[in-house]
């Protein structure tokens, strides 16, 4: 296996967790596990597609884990492993950054806001 380099840490981190979605997956699954149903109904504009390859790829770098439950149908729920925890504090940063963002767009006249503040720490 070659070596593989960084030029910097954070991008270390941006290859396991970066893109559009995988942050916003993350953020819903920090505080309870979600169903695959769940999260395209919280993520209304994320295809069923590409909700599952980003899962795949979290749980193939051990973010999330993958929980069967043997139903039937089957019953399927995704959560953060400990590992993928160790990311909370960041991912609570980021949610009150973007607050803070928004708050200060709309001060200076942008019609922008955030419809789940409540679901962000």
């Amino acid at each position: 296996m070659s070596e593989k380099i960084y030029n910097i840490g954070v991008e270390a981190t941006i290859e396991i967790i970066g893109g559009k979605w995988k942050p916003i997956i993350l953020c819903h699954l920090r505080n309870n596990p979600m169903r695959n149903s769940e999260l395209l109904k919280a993520i209304p504009n994320i295809s069923q597609k590409v909700l599952t390859a980003q899962l795949r790829e979290l749980e193939n770098n051990e973010i999330i884990d993958r929980k069967i439950y043997p139903e039937l149908p089957p019953h399927v729920e995704y959560s953060l492993s400990d590992y993928g925890k160790s990311l909370n504090q960041i991912l609570n940063l980021l949610c009150t950054w973007g607050e803070t963002n928004i708050d200060r767009r709309r001060y200076n006249g942008e019609s922008v806001d955030v419809l789940n503040r409540d679901n962000n720490i």
